[in-house]
């Protein structure tokens, strides 16, 4: 990568902005703050799919008991 990465630093009594190169401490957290961003993001969607399956599995086996589409919609809302 040849541009650094920075950050913007305010003095809010004055005004006066700052660009200043991040560190690598910064840097390093950064990465692993978009990691975990990943991660979480991934496990959210696993739980999404679970639910989405554990629901077509129930409204199956409402069908199966002989409910129409309409009585199992009316039952789940």
């Amino acid at each position: 990568m040849s541009e650094s990465l920075t950050k913007i630093v305010v003095n809010c009594e004055t005004g006066e902005q700052q660009v200043l190169p991040l560190t690598a401490e910064e840097i390093a957290q950064r990465e692993a703050d978009r990691i975990a961003y990943e991660a979480e993001k991934e496990r959210l969607e696993q739980e999404r799919l679970a639910a989405e399956e554990l629901k077509a599995s129930a409204n199956a086996k409402l069908a199966a008991l002989g409910l129409t589409p309409d009585e199992i919609q009316a039952i789940t809302k």
